[in-house]
């Protein structure tokens, strides 16, 4: 099957001729015939599949123009750099329509954003606590919207973002077209789809877990981070063909540190980025990596999901994630559109039950290799990876303090208090040991 067979107007064929697509994947073949026919609908599958095109396409083919300056379509994603590469998208598409698209997100001032949306939109794309305060201060308004997205909902929901989700759909209007993809299912949105869709359909292109065929995965026991630096830089110095790597970190304190021992080696060649950058330099980071001015990217589990980066040679595991599904996510990076891609991971004796819970999730071992024997294998730890010393935690009785007795002599009668009123007459006789009386008057 090939796009021609899809009911898809010129403008759009136009749009995909222009990049290169004639064939859809999976679950834009699936999704289409389901968004064109109105239905709320749950997407499952596995990234770098082509979700964003599946949404997208069926809902430009409905669109229709008017003079309303509100917005037809909504699609609502968990970060600042899926906002960017939807609206990007969603251009691409629109090459040939006159299709007003609109991306707002946090991190940047409002002020810069009013503008855009007072000036006109069709499709709008943000992530949900920028669009909560467009609509909240009255500049936004929904009573337009026709098909509302959830993109990435499984890291929206990880990410907390659940209030503020439940909060957008209170102010949607009620008949309108529900979609949402994700690369996996959990109880807490089946709850809300559950709660807010009308009779979804569910399709799936690929169970959760399942892995791309088209992706080489290799696990090297490496001992420590130094070593696991030791052994990035002999990859990138013997390997012409790792010519676009995407490190991932396990946190953003792991990042700084693996950026700060590698940039003066390879100068000009890494980029970082993690949710502690600012936005210009996350997107500097993201731009220099896409055009290649950057060969390494470092990054945290925010790049893992939905990002399309095009010719990722190598995905890089620096630290095996603990969630299993975010291991699919980081690879999924590479081997994209029909190219194939190589996935490494470094694994330490801690990453054993992290390991065991991907592999269980993939239902497939993780093929071993060994480190190569003129990789300095480094004894220095970090603070992290010193032993931890325990302390037996024994509390000491404090004894009990005794009761005082009575003072060893009795107090002199002049430094008694006693609380009562003592006549002049009686403290005269106390302190004269007599009565004082005055003598008779004389006549």
């Amino acid at each position: 099957m090939t796009f021609t067979d899809f009911n898809i107007n010129t403008p759009l064929l136009n749009a995909l001729s222009d990049l290169g697509l004639t064939e859809p994947t999976t679950i834009q073949e699936k999704a289409y015939p389901v968004i064109m026919s109105g239905r709320d609908m749950v997407g499952i599958a596995q990234t770098g599949t082509g979700k964003t095109i599946a949404f997208l396409l069926p809902c430009l083919r409905q669109w229709k123009f008017t003079k309303e300056k509100h917005p037809q379509i909504l699609v609502v994603v968990p970060t600042r750099e899926l906002v960017i590469q939807v609206v990007e998208q969603v251009e691409k598409l629109t090459s040939y329509m006159n299709v007003r698209v609109v991306g707002v997100y946090g991190g940047v001032n409002m002020i810069r954003q009013t503008p855009l949306i007072a000036a006109g939109v069709d499709v709008l794309v943000a992530t949900p606590g920028r669009l909560l305060d467009f609509a909240l201060n009255g500049s936004l308004k929904f009573k337009s919207i026709k098909r509302f997205i959830i993109d990435e909902v499984d890291e929206m929901l990880n990410l907390g973002f659940r209030p503020q989700l439940i909060r957008i759909i209170d102010l949607l209007p009620t008949k309108r077209q529900n979609l949402m993809f994700s690369a996996t299912i959990s109880e807490e949105l089946k709850d809300l789809v559950h709660d807010f869709f009308v009779e979804p359909l569910e399709i799936e292109a690929a169970p959760t877990g399942t892995p791309l065929e088209k992706i080489k995965q290799i696990g090297f026991r490496v001992p420590n981070f130094y070593t696991k630096v030791n052994f990035l830089e002999f990859l990138l110095n013997n390997n012409p063909d790792f010519s676009k790597v995407l490190v991932f970190t396990s946190t953003k304190k792991l990042a700084d540190a693996l950026y700060n021992e590698l940039s003066p080696k390879f100068p000009n060649q890494l980029g970082l980025i993690h949710s502690n950058k600012s936005q210009n330099n996350r997107f500097e980071a993201m731009r220099g990596f896409k055009q290649s001015e950057y060969r390494v990217l470092i990054a945290t589990d925010i790049v893992a999901r939905g990002l399309d980066i095009s010719d990722v040679s190598h995905v890089l595991n620096f630290d095996v994630p603990e969630v299993p599904e975010n291991y699919m996510h980081r690879i999924g990076r590479t081997g994209r559109a029909d190219k194939k891609g190589v996935a490494l991971s470094f694994i330490t004796k801690a990453d054993k039950e992290s390991r065991e819970a991907i592999e269980a999730l993939m239902n497939r071992k993780i093929p071993m290799s060994a480190m190569p024997q003129e990789v300095i294998v480094s004894t220095e730890l970090t603070e992290d990876e010193m032993p931890q010393v325990k302390m037996k935690n024994t509390l000491v009785r404090i004894p009990k303090k005794e009761e005082g007795g009575a003072a060893f002599h009795e107090k002199k009668d002049k430094n008694k208090k006693v609380n009562m009123k003592v006549r002049r007459a009686e403290s005269m006789k106390i302190k004269y040991k007599k009565p004082k009386t005055r003598g008779q008057k004389k006549k």
